[in-house]
């Protein structure tokens, strides 16, 4: 399978619409549809179900997606690493979701800054469930991630630490007050729907509460009374005065990890993360 044929391929399946994919690889739709069923030919398998009306995705069709977007991902990670190796740079990029992690990312960075063969570390941060990407595709060496809510699929990872979940509320909400709550108690708020972040296609679930992408959006949101959200624990470090944080006794725990490409060979990434291992053992 050529590199064109995915390309071509992943454009269809994102789109769902030759049209709109033709259009977006600057090439006409009827060479794009040939190159579709040629593919399907050589494979022997149906990758997608057209009507008139519609283009969807077969079970096959959802496999090779995935597997073709991790591929094209690996490509262009290594061209953009290549480049930059040739211009000298010795650093690493860390990508972390804006506002979240900030103490345990400060001592990961002083920790790794005091070793004596410590490299430059840009951190880059970025909304929500962005990580993965950024990692895949080469624009990040590693990443601070969140069980269950970001996939690590694909890639070596070391735990951080764990730690329970709160539900963020306006500061005068009469949940506020309490010591601790249940997940059907906030499921069960008719004024604060929960908060909906987008999936990894870039689209939201379906359901009452505010499309958010980043904290400083949704707290907002929280402080208006529009919406609800339930959070790990450490997010009380820099809550605002007009927000309260109650302890949801039954949300999974969290668990924060540092991730990384398993071809990776940077001297740099394996530093930070022995460094992040460091300090995780002597701090628990």
């Amino acid at each position: 399978m050529e590199t064109r044929e995915l390309q071509y391929f992943v454009a269809v399946a994102e789109e769902l619409h030759f049209g709109r994919a033709a259009e977006r690889l600057g090439m006409a739709q009827p060479p794009l549809s040939r190159a579709i069923g040629l593919l399907e030919r050589r494979l022997g398998v149906t990758l997608f179900e057209r009507t008139s009306r519609s283009v969807t995705l077969t079970d096959a069709g959802s496999v090779l997606l995935a597997e073709g977007r991790a591929v094209l991902g690996a490509l262009a990670a290594a061209e953009r690493r290549t480049r930059r190796a040739a211009t000298g740079r010795t650093g690493l990029v860390l990508v972390t979701k804006a506002g979240v992690s900030g103490d345990l990312l400060k001592e990961l960075l002083a920790a790794y800054a005091a070793e004596p063969d410590a490299a430059d570390v840009d951190v880059l941060l970025c909304e929500a469930r962005e990580q993965e990407r950024l990692l895949r595709d080469g624009q990040a060496d590693v990443a601070l991630m969140h069980w269950p809510y970001d996939s690590t699929a694909g890639f070596d990872t070391e735990e951080l630490g764990t730690e329970g979940q709160v539900v963020i509320l306006p500061a005068g909400h009469p949940l506020a007050g309490r010591s601790h709550v249940r997940t059907a108690d906030v499921a069960a708020l008719p004024d604060l729907p929960m908060a909906r972040w987008p999936r990894p296609d870039g689209g939201y679930p379906d359901g009452p509460g505010a499309e958010v992408r980043n904290l400083t959006q949704l707290y907002q949101l929280i402080a208006l009374g529009r919406t609800t959200v339930i959070l790990a624990e450490s997010c009380r470090t820099h809550l605002r005065a007009d927000l309260a944080a109650v302890p949801v006794v039954d949300a999974p725990a969290v668990t924060t990890v540092i991730a990384w490409p398993p071809h990776s060979r940077s001297r740099a990434v394996a530093g930070l993360v022995r460094a992040a291992s460091r300090e995780h053992a002597t701090t628990r």
